[in-house]
């Protein structure tokens, strides 16, 4: 996964006796989505200004997609934060006396750009071809937030960074916009949002915790780290197939990233730990074969069906085997008359099907 940001140690005081971020460190990949967490006053806003180039650290570094942002003064920073950041706000900052149309049209004239039909299909996008020429009193909460989002996409920016963006909104108008921020995320935007909102969190990939300035947690959604179990298990599964899954071969370099993970699985009761030995539970035995049969079928499917080479045919199988579940999984299998060996040869663990 490509980095888009990457922050160092970064500090920001205010006078003498405030200091609202500690020594913050921080990477965002491209196409995450980062919930951002914690009590009013733990450094939230702050650090969302640092990163979206509206303010510089006392101290520290940020990296921008390889461009070190921290150096650069204040007319190159605005240069750079209007070419590559969007900004939605819990206030929607439209202006009163222009229609949704012509506020979107100021932003592109601040990007040293006016192209009506590019504002128009950006209005659309977000559901709002009708309110092309309603002014702000004339939109409900929900559709102002939306016109905010389209003012926000319109120079294109590579991260879109979001500030408590339903915190006015009734229920039904919230639900609109995270279903709007949920597709963006689907077309691979990168977003980092600032919510008090413990649901709107877990829609995220990842919640950082900030408490007094400082990130006390990092924690994958539980879809995410779903997701990371069940690539985990593959490795596993291969370890298996070759007799090298052992505690040894666990502890090394190649295993560090996946540190966390592994505690989750022993949490979950897939895996049990003990002095100088892991070993997979009854659960994790059949919760491995699946995620195995599951992607080893997709590869047959995508192979045979679609014509696709073996190394395409694997890329594809890591991204529809997480949708498939047990009734589908089965259907394809008897589909493809139960095959025992992947195109890459290997062994595909059976199914109930396979037994009839």
């Amino acid at each position: 996964m490509n980095t888009l940001i990457h922050a160092r140690k970064l500090t920001r005081r205010y006078g003498d006796q405030v200091l609202a971020l500690d020594q913050v460190d921080l990477t965002i990949h491209q196409g995450e989505w980062l919930a951002m967490m914690g009590p009013s006053g733990s450094g939230k806003t702050t650090l969302l200004n640092l990163l979206g180039c509206l303010d510089q650290p006392t101290d520290g570094e940020i990296w921008f997609e390889g461009k070190l942002t921290t150096a650069l003064d204040r007319t190159e920073l605005t240069r750079f934060r209007r070419e590559n950041v969007g900004f939605v706000f819990q206030q929607f900052h439209l202006v009163d006396y222009l229609t949704a149309l012509e506020n979107v049209m100021v932003a592109q004239y601040y990007h040293s750009m006016v192209d009506e039909e590019e504002a128009k299909r950006a209005l659309t996008e977000v559901g709002l071809s009708e309110r092309l020429h309603h002014y702000p009193c004339q939109l409900s909460g929900g559709e102002q937030q939306r016109a905010c989002i389209a003012r926000a996409l319109i120079n294109r920016p590579k991260l879109i960074l979001a500030d408590e963006p339903t915190g006015n909104l009734d229920e039904k108008s919230e639900e609109v916009v995270l279903d709007l921020f949920r597709s963006l995320h689907r077309e691979g935007h990168t977003i980092l949002m600032v919510t008090h909102d413990i649901t709107v969190g877990k829609m995220a990939d990842r919640q950082i915790q900030l408490e007094h300035g400082k990130i006390i947690g990092s924690y994958l959604t539980s879809l995410q780290a779903e997701e990371d179990i069940e690539n985990l298990l593959k490795k596993l599964w291969e370890l298996k197939e070759e007799g090298k899954l052992s505690y040894q071969y666990l502890e090394n370099a190649d295993f560090l990233d996946h540190a966390g993970t592994l505690k989750y699985m022993g949490i979950k009761g897939l895996l049990e730990f003990s002095p100088g030995k892991v070993a997979l539970t009854d659960e994790g035995e059949r919760r491995m074969k699946d995620v195995i049969r599951r992607h080893r079928l997709a590869e047959i499917l995508f192979s045979q069906t679609l014509r696709m080479d073996k190394d395409r045919s694997d890329k594809e199988a890591c991204q529809f085997e997480h949708l498939l579940d047990p009734e589908m999984t089965e259907k394809i299998c008897s589909f493809l008359e139960h095959p025992k060996f992947c195109p890459h040869g290997r062994l595909i663990p059976p199914g109930e099907c396979c037994k009839k």
